[in-house]
Formats: C-alpha cells, sequence, structure tokens
C-alpha cells in the first residue's frame, strides 16, 4: 500500500484531520493515483475492486466541492445493489463527519417509495441509488437533478451485467452536461468504454494493477475428468480446509441452485444468492452469512455483488471464469484487510484455453493438481457457530445495539462473548448469537421489553 500521506493533497484540512481520526494512515494506490485528477474536476476512470479505497475517492472528490447551505442534489452515485448502496452512504457519511448539516440519502428498492420522496421534499445534498429506483423518482418527478454538479457511476461493469443500461443512460440524460463525471469499474469490457466515450468529456483513465495474486492469496487448481465431479470436488475442499465462511462462485443460476441443494442434503450450513431472490430473501441471506449463522454461500458474480466480507476464509471457484479481470475480483473477496487468503479453483480438460489465458495475466504457471482423496467424504461436516435472531423492531421504535445486547445479558445468564454482529434497520433488527444459547435468548426477547415495548423475536 502506498504511504502517500492525504495532506500532500489539495484538500480541506477539517477533512484532513478527520481522515487522521478515521485511522486512515496513508493513500491507496487507487486513491493516490486518482485523487489528484478528482479534486482538479476531472473526468476520472477507474478500474479497481472492491475493497480498494475507491469510495474514499469519490467521497472526498464530492465533499471538497459540496456547498452545505444550498439543500439542493449536487451530487448523486449510481449503484448496483442496495447493498452497496447502503455501504457507499455509510463510509461518504463518515468522510463528512466535520461538515455540519450535510443530508446523504439512500434511495433503492426494498423499502417504501413515499418516505424517501417525503426526505427529498426537505432536500438533500448527496443522493446514494440504484438506478431502479432514481428511475422511479425521476418518473414521479419526487427527484431533481439540475444542480447536479457530480455524477459517479460505481461499479458500472455491474449494472451493465444486471440489465440497467438503459436506466443509467435515463438518468444520466437528466443530469446537467456541465458537470464531473467519474466512472468505477472491476473489469473494462467494451460496454464501459462505449458508455463513458459519450457520458464523458476527455476523462484521466486510472488503472491499478490487481495486487491479490501470489504473494496474498494462496491458490490452488484442482483438475476433475468429468463435469459430475463438481459437486464432489466442492464437498472434498470444504471438508479438507473446514472454512468459518467460504463463497463458492458459479457461472449460472442453475447451477447455484443446484450445488446448494446438493451441500445442504449432505449437511452444510449453505444458502444460495442469485438474482431471483427477492430484496428480502437476498437481505437475511445475506445478514445470515455476515453473521457467521451460515458457512457457505454460492453464488453468481452479479449477485454476489455488495457481499463485503473482511474475513473471508476460502473462495472456491466452481467454474472457470471467462475473463481473467473477473478470477482476480472473486478470488479478491479473500485475503482482504491484510489477511492471507486461499482460492480453489476446479478445472476440467475442454476449461485449458481459459487456465492458459489465466495464467497469462498472473504471469505464473499454473499446475493443476488431483483433488483431496475421497476418503474425506466420511468425515463429518461441521456446522455454522451462530444462529441469527431477527426483531420486529428497528430504528422508527428507537431502539440500539446497546438495548438489544442489554436484553440478552441482563439477567447474566449470557454472556456478552455468546453474542455476535448486531444490526439495526429502520423496522428490524438482527443479531447473532452462539447456538448453544439460541434458545434463552429467544426467551429473554420474546418475554422482556425494550424502551418499555415488547418486540416479537424469531429465528430465520
Amino acid at each position: 500500500m502506498s504511504h502517500t500521506a492525504f495532506s500532500t493533497l489539495n484538500l480541506q484540512q477539517e477533512l484532513i484531520a478527520n481522515l487522521a481520526d478515521l485511522g486512515f494512515e496513508g493513500m491507496t494506490p487507487i486513491q493516490a493515483e486518482a485523487l489528484p485528477h478528482v479534486l482538479d474536476g476531472k473526468d476520472v476512470i477507474a478500474q479497481a475492486k472492491t475493497g480498494s479505497g475507491k469510495t474514499a475517492v469519490f467521497g472526498l472528490g464530492i465533499l471538497q466541492k459540496l456547498e452545505p447551505k444550498n439543500f439542493a442534489v449536487q451530487s448523486m452515485v449510481m449503484c448496483p445493489t442496495r447493498e452497496l448502496a447502503e455501504q457507499v452512504a455509510e463510509e461518504i457519511r463518515r468522510l463528512a463527519r466535520p461538515i455540519a448539516n450535510v443530508k446523504i440519502l439512500t434511495l433503492c428498492g426494498g423499502t417504501p417509495l413515499r418516505p424517501q420522496a417525503d426526505s427529498l421534499k426537505y432536500g438533500a445534498h448527496i443522493v446514494v441509488g440504484t438506478p431502479g429506483r432514481i428511475m422511479d423518482h425521476l418518473e414521479k418527478q419526487t427527484l431533481e437533478l439540475d444542480q447536479v454538479s457530480t455524477l459517479v457511476l460505481d461499479e458500472a461493469d455491474r449494472m451493465l451485467d444486471m440489465g440497467f443500461e438503459d436506466a443509467m443512460e435515463a438518468i444520466v440524460a437528466e443530469v446537467p452536461r456541465a458537470r464531473q463525471t467519474m466512472l468505477f469499474s472491476a473489469t473494462y469490457p467494451k460496454e464501459i468504454q462505449s458508455m463513458a466515450d459519450h457520458i464523458m468529456v476527455e476523462p484521466v483513465t486510472v488503472k491499478i494493477k490487481e495486487q491479490h495474486t501470489g504473494s496474498t492469496i494462496a491458490q490452488d487448481f484442482y483438475r476433475i475428468s468429468d463435469e459430475c465431479e463438481r459437486d464432489v470436488a466442492v464437498r472434498l475442499l470444504l471438508l479438507k480446509h473446514r472454512p468459518d465462511s467460504a463463497v463458492i462462485f458459479c457461472n449460472t443460476k442453475r447451477h447455484v441452485k443446484d450445488l446448494t441443494q446438493y451441500l445442504k442434503s449432505n449437511g452444510f450450513s449453505v444458502l444460495a444468492l442469485h438474482g431471483d431472490l427477492d430484496q428480502k430473501e437476498r437481505d437475511q441471506a445475506l445478514v445470515r452469512f455476515t453473521n457467521n449463522s451460515v458457512t457457505v454461500m454460492v453464488a453468481t458474480d452479479v449477485a454476489a455483488r455488495g457481499l463485503d466480507i473482511d474475513a473471508l476464509d476460502l473462495v472456491i471457484n466452481y467454474h472457470i471464469a471467462s475473463d481473467p479481470e473477473i478470477h482476480v475480483h472473486r478470488i479478491g473477496r479473500t485475503g482482504r484487510a491484510g489477511n492471507k487468503g486461499h482460492a480453489c479453483s476446479i478445472v476440467i480438460g475442454k476449461e485449458k484455453h481459459k487456465v492458459n489465458r489465466l495464467a497469462e495475466y498472473l504471469e505464473q504457471d499454473i499446475e493443476p493438481i488431483a483433488l483431496p482423496d475421497t476418503k474425506l467424504l466420511k468425515e463429518p461436516t461441521y456446522k455454522a457457530p451462530m444462529s441469527t435472531i431477527q426483531i420486529d423492531g428497528g430504528k422508527k421504535q428507537k431502539l440500539r445495539p446497546g438495548d438489544i445486547l442489554g436484553a440478552l445479558t441482563a439477567d447474566y445468564r449470557i454472556e456478552g462473548s455468546d453474542v455476535g454482529k448486531i444490526q439495526v434497520a429502520n423496522s428490524w433488527a438482527y443479531v447473532a448469537v452462539k447456538n448453544d444459547i439460541l434458545e434463552p435468548a429467544l426467551q429473554l426477547l420474546n418475554n422482556g421489553k425494550m424502551k418499555g415495548k415488547k418486540f416479537r423475536a424469531r429465528k430465520i
């Protein structure tokens, strides 16, 4: 990581001081390369993966020129998924701490339109949202973009993959031409270049070579002789490595569903993440995985967008990705936050051309090896250590994480160390607890009170 200091930038001193308070020790490569151009007001195309520090690049650019006294939408960030939009909005809020009265609003599906429209009436400086919901507001004329001076397309490649191209173009057409445009993409297909050509003006291109290669991520390639061996191969790898958290990437929704059913029938704690899930199902799947109440997530590349796990133990490629950049992006989900990562890929003979192309891209030899001994199949499977409880109450009922923790530990039957991650949204909350205290935890939450009220709690 680069050690270039943020103080070398033409950035407000309050923002620099806040970065130090937040623990930013120096700029990451993408920040060091892109931020000077962003702060100069140039259009920027940046090829960077999730976890590279890209949010700070456009977040600081937005905040540097923000006019807090003007309660109009001055900046808009488009993201492919609700999860990513919420992560981005939260990060910008952290960066904006030294600026008084900055209003950042998320516009995503899965929540009612009316409260968002009401919030827009009172004014917002920065909007972060998904193309579908932004279009909803434009069509209902509840969102005005005539004062937007900064437009950001975050993970633009995935928005195109998810079929948002028409919506993106319609939204961009509503934004003034006299603006700064930033486009961030983990991969750079020709469709991205085509989009950049007609929505950007003389953009500066910044490309940071992926660092997640042999130095930080151990990669193993396992050969199989027949397609029907893939499921057993995955099972063997899970039993060999016994990861607390693993993501398995498949190229199609059908393979995701079939593999999930196979692993479930063999005793694994597993959930699927694919495009057929509704928003509630997707939210609950992600919560259970991040709470360690599910060990294995099987996903397509598109569905896994917004999955942000710092301590992911293992990535398994059920299929080799067709594009080397996508492969590197997949495996980059392990070995993050300074940790060593591990990735396993399953390879059949007819994929030799993909392996050769990947080897050339990674600048390393790839020699597939034999699968672990099938004796492992006799080993017992292992369960996730936590269970997730949903509470039918959230921020609207003034619930805070401390209230939930206090209710669980009030009579000393449950230790604080038995309670895991707590997430509180507008109308619900999730709390992870160790499996062996699930029943007393449910009793305490259902029979007790928080904020003087009773709330229903159940395992999901």
